[in-house]
């Protein structure tokens, strides 16, 4: 059994022994979790929630019905329901599922991840670009690894920017959606956006409507 404090909250974590970190909460998830202020209208994802770590303390501090948590582990899963339970933790929607596949919601404000940095990229890559579109404006996505330079660049591919802290050996990434992002695709919309509003303006002002 784990037993931790954190945000004045006691909670207390069980899981089997085939897990990451089976023994005490990872020095990566913590990291993570120093840089989160949870909010009171806050939509949380635990995305890849293992044994329910950040999604239980998601959920002890703004209430199980605001988090959502997944994992495509069956054992996983059961561990989380099984702590979710444990913490007294109500509401909470723990789904299996590979990525977000089984995840329909569109409007989470934030999605955190500590996504397992000892495999390829591909698992990171899809967590990152389909978590854009599932964040909503102003939303965040956080995610914690041990890797810095790919991680960086594909969050400024992705949503435009990112702040990184780096913890402990660790990198902590904090990207927020905006209105517009700095992909090549977006900067081809604005592009096309400023043509179309100069047309308009120029058509206008030879009509008279406007100077």
């Amino acid at each position: 059994m784990i037993r931790i404090e954190l945000n004045k909250h006691i909670m207390e974590f069980d899981s089997g022994k085939d897990f990451f970190s089976p023994s005490k909460i990872d020095s990566g998830t913590l990291a993570m979790l120093s840089k989160v202020e949870f909010q009171a209208n806050d939509k949380v994802l635990d995305l890849g929630c293992g044994y329910g770590v950040v999604g239980i303390v998601a959920g002890k501090i703004i209430g199980g019905s605001k988090v959502v948590m997944s994992d495509i582990s069956r054992d996983a899963i059961y561990w989380a329901k099984y702590n979710a339970a444990k913490n007294n933790i109500d509401e909470i929607r723990i789904i299996q599922s590979n990525g977000y596949e089984n995840i329909t919601d569109k409007d989470f404000t934030l999605i955190l991840s500590n996504p397992p940095y000892h495999s390829d990229f591909s698992i990171a890559k899809r967590f990152i670009e389909e978590g854009f579109k599932r964040i909503a404006l102003g939303g965040r996505m956080i995610m914690v690894t041990k890797r810095k330079e790919w991680y960086k660049n594909k969050f400024i591919s992705t949503f435009g920017g990112v702040i990184i802290h780096e913890i402990d050996g660790y990198y902590v990434f904090v990207a927020e959606k905006r209105g517009f992002f700095n992909s090549k695709k977006s900067d081809k919309n604005i592009g096309n956006m400023s043509r179309k509003l100069i047309r308009k303006y120029a058509r206008k002002k030879s009509l008279g409507i406007c100077k």
